[in-house]
């Protein structure tokens, strides 16, 4: 799995014009991504990570300071701009591999006791934030 975190003040995502994900900071910015040979062992991992991650003010944690995340899904991290001009997909795992492997991030931070906003998967989403730092991060597990 890969995530691509950043540290914001504050956060949100659009599908059709309403906002369906928001936080205010400070908080993390999570956009997630997942390939064919990722499991629901790694999203636990992923979850862990993040919720751990020593980024926010005075290398706190989101646990530390119970800051609020927002996850969405983004294939296109698994994007392969080696060749040519055109990006190849064939890393990213397909939306029913992918889906629940995202859920189960969620699912997981949120038991750690996260406030977790989210896109919907495979939308069409506006993001939009303010990087605080700016602070951007590649996690993989």
């Amino acid at each position: 799995m890969r995530a691509v975190v950043q540290r914001v003040s504050q956060a949100d995502v659009t599908v059709d014009g309403r906002v369906v994900g928001a936080i205010e900071g400070p908080g993390l910015m999570v956009l997630v991504g997942v390939t064919h040979d990722d499991t629901p062992a790694k999203a636990r991992k992923l979850a862990a990570k993040l919720w751990g991650l020593r980024i926010l003010e005075n290398e706190r944690s989101a646990s530390d300071l119970n800051a609020p995340l927002l996850v969405i899904s983004q294939f296109t991290l698994y994007g392969d701009t080696r060749k040519g001009r055109r990006p190849g997909w064939s890393d990213a795992a397909p939306g029913p591999v992918a889906e629940p492997l995202v859920a189960a991030v969620v699912t997981e931070l949120r038991a750690l006791g996260a406030k977790v906003e989210t896109g919907v998967f495979g939308a069409d989403m506006k993001v939009g934030l303010v990087n605080d730092g700016p602070i951007t991060l590649i996690v993989e597990v």
